[in-house]
C-alpha cells in the first residue's frame, strides 16, 4: 500500500508544478467526462436543487447543476495544485477577511469554534494560518475517506500551512490537550454533514427542507467558553477566492440552546443563495428524514435509543 501511495503521490506532486493555466484545462476535460459522460449523481444534484429553489425556472437549476460540476472539478484540481503551491501564490488565491476577530480571540487566549460549509473551495480554508495570529493553533476535524490512499494525500495537502487534521473521535481530546497547555485554538467544524441517528438532538429549516443537524461544536463552545463565528465563501473569479470571518458570539453560553446552530445555518443558507453554484449539490444531506427518525427513535433523558432496545 505505501509502495502504490508513493507512486500516486509522485504523480500528483509532479502534475502539481504545472501551471494554473493547465489545471483548469484539465478540469474542463474532467468536466465533460463527469458531468456529460457519466452523469455523476446527477439524479442528487438535480433533486436537491429543485427542492432547495422551487421558485427557479428549469433554466436557472440547469444553470446552477453546470455551474456546480465546472466548481467540482475545479477544485480537484486546486487541491491537487496546493501540494506544490508556494505562500504568497495562496495568499493571492485565498483571501482571509476579518481575521482580527480570531486574533482578538486569541490575544483573550480564547478559544474559537470556526463553522465551516461545503462551499468550493473549502479544501484551501486549510491555508488560514498564512493568515492568522501565531498565538493560537488552527485545526480541522475529518472524517476519514474510504480510499486509504487518497485519505492520505487529502490530509498531506490540507497540513501544508500548519493546520493539524483532527479525527472527529478525538476533538475532544485534543481540545482538551491545548487548553491544559493554555493554548488558544480555532478548529474547524464542516457543520452541514448529515448526523448520525444517534447524534439528531435539533432540527432546522435549511434551504426549504426540515434538515437534522449536528450540534456537538455548540456543545463544546459552551463547555469551553469558546468564540463562534461562520465562514462566508466568496469565488471572485475562477482560482481565487475571499473568506469573511463573521462573528456568531464570543458568549454560546448566554445564547438558547441550539440557538448559534440555527444561526450558523441561516448564514449557510444566505451564502448558498448568493452563489448557489459553490455548495456541495451531490451530497446526498436530506437522505434523514423527521417521520422516520420518529418512527424509528425515542429521546430518553437527553439520549436517542431505537424504540425496540427502549422497550
Amino acid at each position: 500500500m505505501n509502495i502504490l501511495y508513493y507512486i500516486v503521490y509522485g504523480f500528483c506532486y509532479l502534475s502539481s508544478l504545472l501551471p494554473f493555466r493547465v489545471h483548469y484545462l484539465f478540469s474542463d476535460f474532467l468536466y465533460l467526462v463527469i458531468y456529460k459522460v457519466f452523469g455523476y449523481r446527477t439524479d442528487v444534484v438535480r433533486s436537491n436543487l429543485s427542492s432547495s429553489f422551487p421558485e427557479k425556472s428549469a433554466e436557472e437549476l440547469r444553470q446552477i447543476e453546470r455551474r456546480f460540476y465546472h466548481n467540482l472539478c475545479d477544485c480537484f484540481v486546486e487541491t491537487i495544485k496546493s501540494l506544490t503551491i508556494s505562500k504568497e501564490q495562496m495568499r493571492k488565491h485565498m483571501v482571509f477577511k476579518n481575521m482580527d476577530i480570531i486574533d482578538e480571540c486569541f490575544a483573550d487566549g480564547q478559544s474559537v469554534v470556526l463553522y465551516i460549509g461545503h462551499l468550493f473551495n473549502w479544501e484551501w480554508i486549510t491555508s488560514i494560518p498564512l493568515w492568522g495570529s501565531s498565538k493560537g493553533q488552527f485545526g480541522q476535524l475529518y472524517h476519514a475517506l474510504e480510499n486509504p490512499i487518497f485519505d492520505r494525500l487529502t490530509l498531506t495537502c490540507r497540513d501544508r500551512w500548519g493546520a493539524i487534521n483532527i479525527p472527529l473521535v478525538n476533538i475532544l481530546r485534543k481540545t482538551i490537550e491545548f487548553k491544559q497547555k493554555n493554548i488558544p485554538t480555532a478548529f474547524g467544524y464542516l457543520g452541514d454533514q448529515v448526523p448520525h441517528w444517534n447524534n439528531i438532538h435539533h432540527w432546522c429549516q435549511f434551504l426549504n427542507h426540515d434538515t437534522p443537524v449536528m450540534s456537538g461544536a455548540e456543545r463544546i463552545a459552551i463547555k469551553n467558553h469558546q468564540a463562534m463565528v461562520y465562514f462566508d465563501m466568496h469565488r471572485v473569479k475562477r482560482g481565487y477566492y475571499e473568506l469573511e470571518v463573521k462573528l456568531i458570539t464570543r458568549k454560546p453560553e448566554e445564547l438558547k440552546e441550539y440557538e448559534s446552530i440555527d444561526i450558523y445555518f441561516k448564514l449557510l443558507e444566505e451564502n448558498i443563495r448568493r452563489e448557489p453554484d459553490l455548495w456541495l449539490w451531490s451530497h446526498n444531506r436530506w437522505k434523514r428524514t423527521r417521520e422516520e427518525f420518529n418512527e424509528r427513535f425515542v429521546v430518553i433523558n437527553g439520549k436517542v435509543v431505537p424504540k425496540e432496545e427502549a422497550k
